[in-house]
């Protein structure tokens, strides 16, 4: 038992930029809790989470999802106002099924924010799709580690990661780590990641046009987090999700 409970450390890659700090006074009540997620076959699921820390500050999850034979699930996640928050998700894909997801993380002063994935192909035809936006500032850390696995028997796999995160201030610091791991031939993969700063060019063209900067930075902002939560279909849970990270950019200006 005291095995399971143990700390993790920055030898195992998936915790390589976790504040252990943080997640020492806690792990104990959390260590190996994880809700399982079951989607039937040809069935559809949506979940939308949304970071709630606890007295310590601190806001994990772990969903360990299972997806039948042409079923769908489509996650959307909003990692925002922990000292430390991390969302950690592990995905079976059966045959034709597909995973969407959608996650944004928003960090200021000090906070240290992940989104942690694993999604195995393990079955013919099954597609994926991971967006990640993060807007970091001050001396915040945002992390995306994403791990795609395709098994040698699962033919015709289509899977897509895209990761871009925008620093406010030098000070903060944006880590990505989209991995792949395939044993099939017959398969579609890709990955991209960037990391930069807001346009100067396109906020001055907004400046010149009457805007005020302040303004102008926070509709580019927004338009860009927004990214992160275009593939929900449900326009309520959609713009609930969106209103809740236009609230955590103010906080941050």
């Amino acid at each position: 038992m005291t095995a399971l409970l143990a700390l993790p450390t920055r030898r195992d890659e998936a915790w390589r930029y976790a504040d252990l700090k943080a997640l020492g006074p806690v792990w104990a009540d959390i260590a190996g809790r994880a809700e399982a997620v079951h989607v039937p076959a040809g069935e559809a699921v949506r979940r939308q989470i949304v970071a709630r820390p606890s007295a310590a500050g601190v806001a994990m999850t772990r969903l360990n999802v299972t997806i039948e034979k042409a079923g769908r699930f489509e996650l959307h996640l909003l990692v925002a106002g922990a000292t430390y928050g991390r969302m950690e998700v592990t995905v079976d894909l059966h045959e034709g099924a597909h995973f969407e997801m959608g996650g944004a993380i928003l960090g200021s002063g000090e906070q240290t924010l992940e989104i942690v994935t694993e999604v195995n192909h393990i079955e013919p035809g099954a597609t994926s799709n991971q967006l990640v936006r993060s807007v970091l500032g001050e001396q915040a850390t945002g992390s995306f580690l994403g791990k795609v696995a395709v098994a040698r028997h699962a033919q015709k796999t289509d899977a897509a990661q895209s990761v871009k995160a925008m620093l406010l201030d030098r000070t903060a610091t944006a880590n990505a780590k989209p991995e792949l791991e395939i044993f099939a031939d017959d398969v579609k993969c890709a990955h991209g990641a960037t990391v930069g700063e807001l346009d100067q060019a396109a906020l001055f063209y907004l400046a010149s046009r009457g805007l005020p900067p302040k303004e102008a930075r926070k509709l580019m902002l927004q338009a860009f987090i927004a990214d992160a939560f275009v593939s929900l279909a449900d326009d309520e849970a959609r713009e609930a999700l969106e209103s809740l990270a236009l609230t955590a950019l103010e906080a941050m200006q």
